[in-house]
């Protein structure tokens, strides 16, 4: 890991917020394990903790550690859809909190997780060795943020902003729940 990949580490595991590149949008994240910096996360959108938050990464085993311990069935169920835009919601974690899962998944103590594959994301997960919140960069009820520029604007000095483009005509991933198969959000 270079100098830059351990600031932005330390940087997050210390509490802070970075807006980077996705396939469709800027997402906004943290360290899924800091409940300060989650705390922030949801006053900065102002978004309502019962709706839960993903988390993303570039390699499924960053992401096995948020999932309820000893479900291998529910990994291989996983990974017929990833690497790419396809969010699972699975049973989290105990220690998991409230914050990052939220409360309107239809009940249990559930967790979204994507393992993506886009490069901008995936090479920032992969340099700085860690998974990251992934929520849209904008205030609830507001247009999602798409550019670096639009990002700096909104955010200042808050959130730091790691450059990068968002595909062209593209849609938010798709979100199932991987116990029943329903959708949740379609992308």
């Amino acid at each position: 890991m270079d100098a830059r990949a351990r600031g932005l580490r330390r940087f997050l595991k210390q509490g802070g917020m970075v807006a980077y590149p996705t396939r469709a949008v800027f997402g906004l994240g943290c360290d899924p394990r800091h409940w300060g910096a989650l705390r922030a996360l949801l006053r900065l959108k102002r978004r309502p903790a019962r709706k839960g938050m993903i988390v993303v990464a570039d390699q499924q085993e960053r992401l096995w550690p948020f999932m309820e311990t000893g479900r291998a069935d529910l990994r291989e169920r996983c990974r017929a859809r990833w690497p790419g835009p396809h969010t699972w919601l699975v049973p989290a974690h105990a220690r998991l909190s409230g914050l990052l899962c939220g409360r309107s998944y239809g009940g249990g103590h559930r967790v979204a997780l994507r393992h993506d594959n886009y490069p901008p994301l995936a090479n920032l997960c992969h340099r700085i060795g860690m998974a990251l919140v992934s929520t849209s960069a904008n205030r609830s009820g507001q247009r999602p943020l798409t550019t670096t520029r639009a990002c700096r604007q909104r955010f200042g000095e808050r959130v730091r902003v790691i450059p990068g483009r968002c595909q062209r005509h593209s849609r938010p991933s798709t979100v199932a729940d991987l116990l029943s198969g329903s959708i949740v959000r379609q992308g």
